[in-house]
């Protein structure tokens, strides 16, 4: 079992964070953004920034290589068309991707989103981390939570017309 801090502060114990959030084990604050047969995408449960999202494989695998056919088509479409409503929607620029290996829990890809705050922290991927931890423990306040739903919500509209 592992302990994760969820962005609204409260700690969870899980074996695996994305089997407990596809699932439905665990509720993502704003819940689901969008769901097929085989992803689930989501607000990252533990950094409030507006509209990043979390698209994570309903089956527990490690790598992208173990996706089917069926999972990897899913996977473009669905990763384009919330791509799409971030910058329809939320006036999204520019988003970095990220997915690893050897995480913790099973595969899924971050969808960073970049506003002009976080050029403070320089352009390249080595900013990531500053931002998010600053907005684990900086941007948490009612108001900025509040701001993270209202974004959650507008791409809950968009994605599932």
């Amino acid at each position: 079992m592992r302990k994760i801090t969820l962005s609204n502060g409260k700690t969870v114990e899980v074996e695996c964070l994305s089997c407990a959030l596809t699932s439905g084990l665990l509720k993502p604050d704003g819940g689901v953004v969008f769901e097929t047969e085989y992803f689930h995408a989501h607000q990252d449960v533990a950094y409030p920034i507006k509209g990043l999202i979390i698209l994570a494989s309903k089956r527990h695998i490690k790598c992208i290589d173990e996706l089917t056919k069926e999972e990897r088509i899913d996977y473009i479409e669905v990763l384009s068309k919330i791509r799409k409503a971030q910058r329809d929607v939320l006036g999204i620029e520019y988003v970095y991707y990220f997915y690893n290996e050897d995480t913790t829990h099973h595969f899924h890809t971050w969808m960073v989103p970049r506003y002009e705050w976080m050029y403070e922290f320089g352009r390249s991927v080595e900013s990531v981390r500053p931002v998010l931890l600053l907005a684990r423990n900086k941007m948490n306040s009612k108001e900025d939570i509040q701001k993270v739903m209202d974004a959650l919500e507008s791409l809950k509209l968009e994605l599932n017309k």
